[in-house]
């Protein structure tokens, strides 16, 4: 995966793509000198549990403005960014980051090293002045994308100061090792002790890098074969101190009459306090949360839910491992998985130290935040994704593009199959887009609605079921001995129990309810573009899908009084220990049969979340009553996804493989549950004061355990405990969590 920044913006359908750059933007890392023994413990990429936080984006509008705070023990750093565009090739842009104690801190003002670094992926053109002491004076440099341009690393001054603050430079200079391995070469290099010697003050030794700039490997003509070139300078000094980086494009800096004052300094101060008053303003403009009566508090909470997601995009680019779909009428062929061609991806991502690469099923809860914000970053997305399509109409459902991010995904996730599938979220933006009658969305879904239509019609008939209208997810984990349940991970719900022995047999519920919502957008999508051949084709099944009757007969489970799957089944299975394997699988009587599934959660709510019912349907009075039941659904904390009366309620799934989607509470089907209860509480039916209600009440349970559990921590959370509400999983989680500033907004 290379990682690049946007220079111009270019036409190209169905997506509008960004031409990106062959130079990366810079990179930061930082350490504390002489806290402890030996090297000091450098910081560099977001991982889960290296310590630091909390952290996030206070703002970010997704373009050209942010403002970050990072916590690491008794520091506070504050990353702040501001874009002015110009030129040819994108504008210029200035980087400021301030180091300072803890407000609560007592201990003594530590020394810090910053590293600031850029790299090159082949033959770009980068050049580095040195001046006095290892101090870069700037590097200039040419790409054909960028053109001439030039960093500056500006002298370090005291926070809100211009007066020059006395630092110590290092610098180094060698061939691209391939970012992942950027830490480690600067940590290798970190063996020489030098004097940080502040005029006036008692000199203190710190660990830096070779101080002068010697190119390693043979020198810049020895980068040869496209390796690309990793240029690094260390800054240290005392803290409290801000460093400023400052980028200036040649054709910027060329095209008005008069040179561009540099965005350094004050001008920079007035910069960031503009556009952090601008991105104010357009939030509550676009949201109206204190339009709404919400607390400042809770206002906050918004800001940094959408800043989060925001500042989470990325650019990928690179192969995936793919394994084709072989399989053979009662015989699998042994295949090997293959490297794709390289493809490019703009998407956001769930988590930046946890998930940081694009999910499919993420992806469509994520831009219906970004598209009230940005309707053009969803389109930008949204295009991308769909130009992941195979022949086929296939998209993976986890794209690991590129060496970086497989060093980064357990080997068992690196393979994407071309049998499995994932919900079609992406139809969520494209309904969306459809209501809002925005021409440049319009424009856009005439470009895409083909590969649209290709998606969906791979998804109809390669997951088709046993029985006319019926569905199953390809792709199930085998009985193992070791599981309690085989997973289902092209769900997206993973181990929410299923059919206790997976077989062709099975009716799966939930992805039955997203090909019907599926062809639903699809015919409505048809039609308004006078499509009449598609709309032909797709109309009878959306109405087949939609009919309750069909439902009903696959899929109502009179016995358990709810919608549910149907398969080989039984719940006398359990976890038993048994040396030495450990726990492994016990099956007892009854013995497993052709049944409902009796596992009440979130899949038994799909017809109802996916608004598929009538609001006359006598089945809706039934889902509503286990969802506010707070034996079954309901929680003070949101909605769980699991029944507590359930037999697999909290249970692990194996020795190693803690419960998931077994009882916690998850935003994005909480809030696919807000909208099916505002929605259904806006139509006149027998139901529709009951769900105005509910709709209340589970707003105000789970927009306050979230706000309770960011000021507790300062994270949004992958889930939340259905018993206390604490927040659990990997954080950040600003991906699909960050729904909850729709839920504030009641905007579904």
């Amino acid at each position: 995966m290379t990682l690049k920044f946007s220079a111009t913006q270019r036409d190209r359908s169905p997506a509008l793509s960004l031409t990106y750059l062959a130079i990366l933007p810079p990179g930061l890392m930082w350490a504390q000198q002489g806290t402890t023994p030996g090297t000091p413990k450098l910081r560099h990429t977001c991982e889960q549990g290296d310590g630091v936080g909390p952290y996030g984006w206070e703002f970010h509008d997704g373009l050209s403005f942010g403002r970050q705070h990072i916590q690491d023990g008794a520091l506070r750093l504050t990353t702040e960014f501001v874009k002015r565009p110009g030129g040819q090739h994108g504008g210029n842009w200035s980087w400021r980051v301030t180091v300072e104690p803890q407000a609560s801190s007592t201990s003594a003002l530590p020394l810090v090293s910053l590293f600031f670094y850029v790299v090159t992926d082949g033959k770009e053109v980068l050049v580095p002045e040195v001046g006095a002491k290892g101090q870069l004076k700037f590097i200039s440099g040419h790409t054909s994308e960028l053109g001439d341009f030039r960093f500056t690393l500006m002298p370090p001054t005291s926070p809100g100061d211009t007066a020059p603050k006395y630092g110590s430079y290092n610098v180094f200079w060698s061939s691209n090792p391939g970012l992942p391995l950027l830490t480690e070469m600067v940590k290798s290099r970190l063996n020489n002790w030098f004097q940080h010697r502040p005029p006036g003050a008692s000199p203190e030794r710190y660990l830096g890098l070779p101080g002068s700039l010697k190119w390693e490997d043979g020198g810049p003509s020895g980068q040869g074969q496209g390796q690309g070139q990793f240029l690094i300078q260390q800054v240290t000094l005392k803290v409290p101190f801000s460093v400023e980086l400052v980028f200036e494009s040649g054709s910027a800096q060329a095209g008005g009459s008069q040179a561009l004052e540099q965005l350094a300094g004050s001008l920079l101060t007035q910069a960031l306090e503009s556009h952090a008053e601008a991105f104010r303003e357009r939030f509550e403009k676009t949201f109206r949360l204190k339009e709404k009566g919400l607390s400042p508090e809770e206002q906050a909470l918004g800001q940094v839910a959408l800043s989060g997601l925001l500042g989470g995009i990325g650019y990928f680019y690179g192969q995936g491992l793919v394994l084709p779909d072989m399989e053979v009428e009662g015989s699998k062929q042994k295949v090997d998985p293959v490297l794709f061609p390289p493809v490019p991806l703009f998407t956001a991502v769930p988590s930046r130290s946890f998930f940081p690469r694009g999910f499919l099923w993420d992806e469509g809860f994520h831009q219906l935040v970004i598209q009230r914000w940005d309707p053009r970053l969803t389109r930008e997305a949204v295009g991308h994704w769909l130009g992941l399509l195979n022949a086929d109409g296939w998209i993976g459902r986890e794209q690991v593009l590129g060496d970086e991010a497989r060093a980064r995904v357990p080997s068992e996730f690196l393979v994407q199959r071309t049998a499995h599938a994932n919900p079609p979220t992406l139809l969520l933006p494209v309904a969306h887009m459809l209501e809002g009658g925005d021409p440049a969305d319009y424009a856009f879904l005439r470009r895409a609605f083909p590969r649209l239509r290709a998606w969906f019609s791979w998804l109809h008939q390669s997951q088709a079921g046993p029985l006319p209208l019926s569905y199953r997810w390809r792709g199930r984990d085998p009985a193992l001995p070791t599981l309690l349940n085989p997973k289902t991970l092209p769900s997206g719900l993973d181990d929410y129990p299923r059919a206790s022995h997976p077989s062709p047999t099975e009716r799966h519920l939930d992805l039955r309810c997203w090909v019907a919502l599926g062809a639903r957008v699809l015919m409505q999508l048809a039609e308004q573009l006078g499509e009449a051949e598609a709309a032909a084709e797709l109309g009878p099944l959306a109405a087949s899908l939609e009919a309750e009757e069909s439902l009903d007969e696959l899929h109502w489970a009179p016995e358990l009084g709810v919608f549910a799957d149907f398969g080989n089944h039984t719940k006398a299975v359990q976890l038993k220990p048994r040396p030495p394997q450990g726990l492994v699988r016990v099956v007892g009587r009854p013995s497993p049969r052709l049944q409902y599934v009796d596992a009440l959660g979130y899949v038994s709510l799909f017809p109802f979340l996916l608004r598929l019912l009538d609001p006359n349907s006598s089945r809706l009075g039934p889902l509503l009553d286990v969802l506010a039941d707070s034996r079954q659904l309901w929680s003070p904390f949101g909605l769980r996804s699991l029944a507590a009366t359930s037999p697999f309620y909290s249970q692990r799934n194996s020795e190693h493989d803690p419960p998931y989607w077994r009882g916690a509470v998850w935003l994005n089907v909480n809030y696919l549950a807000l909208g099916a209860l505002h929605y259904y509480g806006h139509l006149e039916g027998p139901y529709q004061a009951r769900a105005a209600k509910l709709h209340r009440e589970l707003r105000t349970n789970l927009v306050g355990n979230v706000r309770r559990q960011y000021q507790a921590t300062g994270f949004l959370w992958e889930q939340y405990s259905d018993q206390d509400g604490r927040g659990m999983g990997c954080r950040p989680f600003q991906g699909w969590t960050s729904l909850v500033l729709l839920a504030m907004a009641e905007d579904y």
